[in-house]
C-alpha cells in the first residue's frame, strides 16, 4: 500500500479517518500494517501491500479462483494487444484525454485489466474488489506510483465521499446480490461533474440454455468447471460448421474468441459466478436518473451507458 492511499480512505463503519501502523516495508511500500479508524476504533489489516476490508471473499469465491488462475490473460501490455484497451473505449467512452491527470475508481478491479489501461493513460486509479483477485492485480500492476489496489466490500466501500474524479465498473455489478443497489452504493464517492460508466449484462432470450446449465455449473467444485470449461477450445472450430454450429452454440454457449486461453476464461466466467443477473437499458437508464445523473449516454455494446453526476 502507498501511503498517498490514506487521501482517499474512510472507515466503512462510521466514515472515520485512519491511522497508519506500519510493521513491513518494501520498495517503498506497505508491505504489512495496520488501519485504525479514529472515531470508532475499528482496525483493518495490511496484507501482501493490500488493505483488506473484508475476511473472506464470500459470494465471489469462483472469481478468486479465475482471476489467479487467469491472471495474465487479458492484460495489454503482457500479451502485445489492445484488446482490453478497444473494450475500455466502446464500453464507457473514455478517451486518454479525458483520463490523463484524473482520478478513477475502478469498482471491481479483477486482475486489474482495465485498471492498467487508465494507469498507462496517464490517469491514477484505485481498484477495488471482494474477491482475492485482488492479488492477482497487484502482481500485474500495483507496483506502479499511480496505481492503488483494496480488497472491500462494493456495498461498503471504504472512501472518502467525492473523492473520484470519474468512476466506472465493467462486468462487475451484475455478479452481486442486487445490481441497483451496487451501482447506488458508489455514487456518493464520485465528485459533482464526474462520470459514471458501467457495462451490465443485457437481459435476453439468448441467455435461456445457458441459464440452465448455470443451475449444475454453480453447485460443481469450480475446479471441476476449471476442467469442463476447457470444451470451448475445440468448441471454437465447430462453431464455424453451417447449421451444426450455430445450433451448438446456442443450445450450450461457450465464449468463441480467436485466442483459446480467452475462449477458457470468458467460458469459465460465464459459468461458475453464483449471481449473475440481467438487465435492460430502460432499467439502467433509471438508476441513473434515480441517482441524479444527468447527459446520461447509451453506447451500442449492451448494456453500456455512462452518466454525468449531477
Amino acid at each position: 500500500m502507498k501511503k498517498r492511499l490514506l487521501d482517499f480512505l474512510a472507515c466503512p463503519e462510521c466514515g472515520g479517518m485512519f491511522d497508519l501502523k506500519v510493521a513491513a516495508m518494501e520498495d517503498l511500500e506497505i508491505k504489512e500494517g495496520c488501519l485504525f479508524c479514529k472515531n470508532c476504533g475499528k482496525a483493518f489489516p495490511i496484507k501482501d501491500f493490500i488493505p483488506r476490508f473484508i475476511e473472506t471473499d464470500r459470494y465471489l469465491d469462483s472469481f478468486s479462483f479465475e482471476w489467479n488462475m487467469f491472471r495474465d490473460v487479458q492484460i495489454d501490455i503482457l500479451n502485445n494487444t489492445r484488446e482490453s484497451e478497444e473494450t475500455f473505449q466502446y464500453k464507457t467512452g473514455f478517451k486518454e484525454t479525458e483520463v490523463r491527470g484524473k482520478v478513477f475508481l475502478d469498482a471491481g478491479i479483477g486482475a486489474g485489466r482495465f485498471a492498467e489501461i487508465v494507469s498507462r493513460w496517464g490517469g491514477e486509479v484505485i481498484g477495488f474488489d471482494l474477491s482475492f483477485a485482488v492479488d492477482a492485480a497487484y502482481k500485474n500492476i500495483g507496483k506502479r506510483p499511480n496505481v492503488h489496489i483494496v480488497q472491500a466490500d462494493i456495498f461498503e466501500p471504504p472512501f472518502k465521499k467525492e473523492s473520484f474524479d470519474h468512476m466506472y465498473s465493467i462486468g462487475v455489478l451484475h455478479h452481486t446480490p442486487d445490481t441497483k443497489k451496487a451501482f447506488a452504493s458508489l455514487v456518493p464517492f464520485l465528485k459533482k461533474g464526474g462520470d459514471f460508466a458501467v457495462f451490465i449484462y443485457e437481459k435476453g432470450i439468448y441467455h435461456r440454455y445457458s441459464d440452465l446449465w448455470r443451475k449444475i455449473t454453480v453447485k460443481l467444485p469450480l475446479r471441476a468447471v476449471y476442467i469442463l470449461s476447457a470444451v470451448a477450445i475445440p468448441l471454437y472450430y465447430i462453431h464455424k460448421i453451417p447449421f451444426l454450429g450455430p445450433a451448438l452454440q446456442f443450445a450450450f454457449p461457450t465464449a468463441n474468441w480467436p485466442k483459446w486461453k480467452w475462449r477458457w476464461l470468458d467460458t469459465f466466467d460465464w459459468y461458475t459466478p453464483k449471481y449473475q443477473w440481467k438487465h435492460t437499458y430502460p432499467e439502467v437508464y433509471n438508476w441513473y436518473v434515480e441517482n441524479g445523473f444527468r447527459d446520461v449516454d447509451l453506447f451500442d455494446y449492451p448494456v453500456c451507458m455512462r452518466g454525468k453526476k449531477g
